[in-house]
């Protein structure tokens, strides 16, 4: 087994439209949202950043780079679940019904025009293979939840258990063998 590398997946920090389904939806965040991940990232000995190429990533992403003297590398495939014809609405601006069907099964259910599950977790497989050295990832809750399935093998149920709010860092050790495979070694809410 090779030895592993830190992975810490930081969560953008609040967005503007706060409150609505943001996937491919690219809201700005806010002074306070950014503030909280340049605070959340103080201590970290990452060897490199990567983000998100939404601002609401981006954003915190490059505030943490200017802080550091680092920069930062931007990987699309890091983005939100696409959510489709629902991106950007409120959540009560959406059929109940359709809405809890998504929650319950993402894959089976997605939204209109959205992107399955599956598809979210097999581009984030594919970002994390590339993760060689420790490194920062300023993302968003999906894909974190997708690193999750994908390096600790939880199922998609298991991994919307977890409270990851804005500016949440999720830190995961990484054995990059034939398939990445990690451990949780600390969670910040």
């Amino acid at each position: 087994m090779s030895a592993p590398v830190l992975l810490h997946l930081l969560r953008h920090g609040a967005p503007e439209l706060a409150g609505t389904l943001l996937g491919r939806t690219d809201s700005a965040v806010t002074e306070q949202g950014l503030a909280a991940c340049v605070k959340r990232a103080v201590g970290l000995d990452v060897a490199a950043i990567v983000s998100s190429d939404l601002a609401r990533a981006r954003a915190c992403a490059e505030a943490i780079g200017r802080e550091r003297g680092q920069a930062v590398t931007i990987d699309p495939r890091w983005r939100e679940l696409d959510f489709g014809a629902w991106d950007g609405l409120a959540p009560a601006m959406i059929d109940p019904a359709a809405l809890a069907r998504f929650w319950d099964d993402p894959d089976t259910s997605p939204p209109p025009q959205g992107e399955r599950w599956s598809s979210l977790t097999a581009r984030i497989a594919l970002a994390c293979r590339d993760i060689s050295t420790p490194t920062l990832v300023v993302t968003h809750a999906g894909a974190m939840r997708a690193a999750l399935a994908t390096l600790c093998g939880l199922s998609q149920s298991q991994t919307w258990s977890l409270d990851l709010p804005y500016a949440a860092l999720l830190s995961l050790r990484v054995w990059r063998d034939a398939d990445p495979v990690a451990q949780i070694v600390g969670l910040a809410p």
